[in-house]
């Protein structure tokens, strides 16, 4: 089963985010913005080149760079109709 990044997320994608990696700034930024194991995000946009990319956590909107977001490992959810 391959790995699935925040990063892979398409616009209009949720999923739960399963792991946080990353360099010790960055670890510790993503935990204050709210973005721990179990939290839902959801793929809102993504700018014309594509990064970066805007998510809602919890409530905010979050733009995060692609190779920043590739340190999130997450778990598609499926969305009701």
């Amino acid at each position: 089963m391959k790995k699935l990044t925040l990063n892979c997320l398409s616009v209009g994608d949720r999923a739960r985010v399963r792991a946080v990696k990353g360099e010790s700034g960055m670890h510790r930024r993503f935990l204050d913005l709210g973005l721990i194991p179990g939290t839902t995000v959801f793929c809102l946009g993504k700018s014309p080149s594509g990064d970066p990319a805007a998510y809602r956590i919890r409530g905010a909107v979050i733009a995060i760079r692609a190779r920043d977001a590739s340190a999130i490992t997450v778990q598609r959810e499926e969305m009701l109709p």
